[in-house]
């Protein structure tokens, strides 16, 4: 199997849907393919797949394990625990920063402010997500203090 060309495909797969979300967030398409919940669907799928072949079939590093640091270490050394981790980080940063512009726009944020944390989200997962509950406890009224709302 060639681990890099799967790796480009899965890696570029997520791009329409990071660009929709940033460019189009309201637009049919989004809806259609990134809210809908058809990216999580197919990555997850691409997931399990990548799983059972592991599990079921041996590809992969042995003596890996999920016990100990170094177990992970060993399953993250071939390129097959590389597909699975890399295609988990990408269905779950996706699926939260879907929901960043969905709750962004539920909350009135202007999408123009949701830019560097979709970016974030993207590149640095955790990093975007934590930006967003800053940015929205900064913007929605409930999360200014009375003195600033008035």
């Amino acid at each position: 199997m060639d681990y890099e060309l799967l790796y480009r495909i899965i890696n570029l797969g997520v791009l329409p849907a990071w660009l929709l979300l940033a460019f189009v967030p309201q637009a049919r398409v989004t809806t259609s393919l990134v809210h809908s919940g058809i990216y999580p669907l197919v990555y997850g799928l691409i997931y399990a797949v990548l799983l059972v072949w592991s599990m079921a079939f041996g590809a992969g590093a042995a003596d890996g394990n999920m016990n100990t640091a170094a177990g992970v270490a060993v399953i993250f050394s071939h390129p097959h625990g590389i597909l699975l981790g890399w295609t988990h980080y990408l269905v779950f940063d996706l699926f939260v920063g879907a929901w960043i512009v969905r709750d962004g726009a539920r909350q009135g944020i202007a999408h123009w402010k949701l830019f560097p944390i979709l970016f974030c989200t993207l590149m640095f997962g955790p990093v975007g997500l934590m930006l967003y509950f800053i940015l929205r406890k900064l913007s929605t009224p409930a999360g200014l203090s009375s003195s600033e709302s008035k």
